[in-house]
C-alpha cells in the first residue's frame, strides 16, 4: 500500500501534540512520511489550527483528522 505524505500540525509545549506524535510513530517507522509543523510559524497555521491541534492533514488529499484519534483511525484515514 502507498502511504500518502502527511502533515501534523501542533506546535512546541502541547501534550495532546506529543500524544499524537506517539499515535502515528509506529507508522512513520513503516514508511509513512509525517511533517512536524508547528503552527507558531504562520499566522494562517495559527488561525485555522490554534484551537484544533493536533490535527493530521493528507499532502494529496487536503484531508484532515482531528484530534483524538487512535492508530486504527489514522490507518483508516490514509486508506479513505
Amino acid at each position: 500500500m502507498h502511504l500518502p505524505e502527511c502533515q501534523l500540525f501542533g506546535t512546541l509545549g502541547c501534550h495532546l501534540c506529543e500524544q499524537a506524535e506517539a499515535v502515528v510513530l509506529p507508522l512513520v517507522e513503516n514508511g509513512l512520511l509525517v511533517e512536524l509543523l508547528d503552527i507558531a510559524e504562520r499566522p494562517d497555521w495559527f488561525d485555522d489550527y490554534g484551537l484544533r491541534i493536533p490535527v493530521l492533514r493528507r499532502v494529496d488529499t487536503g484531508a484532515e483528522l482531528d484530534w483524538p484519534f487512535e492508530v486504527e483511525q489514522v490507518v483508516w484515514f490514509l486508506r479513505s
